[in-house]
């Protein structure tokens, strides 16, 4: 592991909120256990929180404390985009906050397929919170430069690398109705 994951897997342990390039932009992530740090993110970005976050994992498993079991049928459908830029919405677990999934009873994964955001996760062992380094309705960071030029000393700890090569942020569709929400 190298030592910038290592920093970061430090700060999410203690409730931080770290920056790291996506598919396509920066993403703002903590601890999706941690209530306190999801706060304090939707309270930075500004966004209400009855609209959700994004997990990224690096592996299906990754993502099983937050999901209920799939059909056979929707496992194939999500898996056959996987890893990739497809967020699907998928079945919480009951026990799961509002905080993650807003009001709904499903919640926003993806098994990415950008590199470093992946290793992230591995190091971190387990998912992550992975939404927009913006302020809500403004433009996302693309650049850790630009992350700290948002966010100044507010983001613990910026994660230095390229964002993927997509010119839009992970499309989103729904697994059980098969229904594309974000192109």
């Amino acid at each position: 592991m190298t030592d910038t994951l290592q920093t970061a897997v430090k700060y999410l342990t203690a409730g931080k909120i770290i920056a790291y390039p996506t598919e396509a932009v920066y993403g703002l992530g903590c601890d999706p256990q941690q209530l306190p740090a999801i706060q304090r993110l939707l309270t930075l970005k500004q966004r209400e929180w009855h609209k959700g976050l994004i997990l990224i994992a690096a592996e299906f498993t990754q993502l099983s404390p937050f999901i209920l079991p799939l059909s056979p049928d929707i496992f194939q459908r999500v898996l056959a985009t996987w890893p990739g830029a497809v967020t699907w919405l998928l079945p919480a677990r009951p026990e799961v906050s509002e905080l993650l999934r807003g009001n709904s009873d499903k919640i926003a994964v993806r098994v990415t397929a950008h590199a470093q955001a992946a290793a992230l996760c591995r190091a971190w062992g387990g998912a992550l919170i992975s939404t927009s380094a913006n302020i809500s309705t403004q433009p996302p960071a693309t650049t850790a430069s630009q992350v700290h030029e948002i966010f100044g000393n507010s983001v613990d700890y910026i994660v230095d690398g390229a964002i993927g090569d997509r010119a839009r942020p992970s499309e989103i569709r729904d697994a059980l109705t098969n229904q594309m929400l974000r192109f």
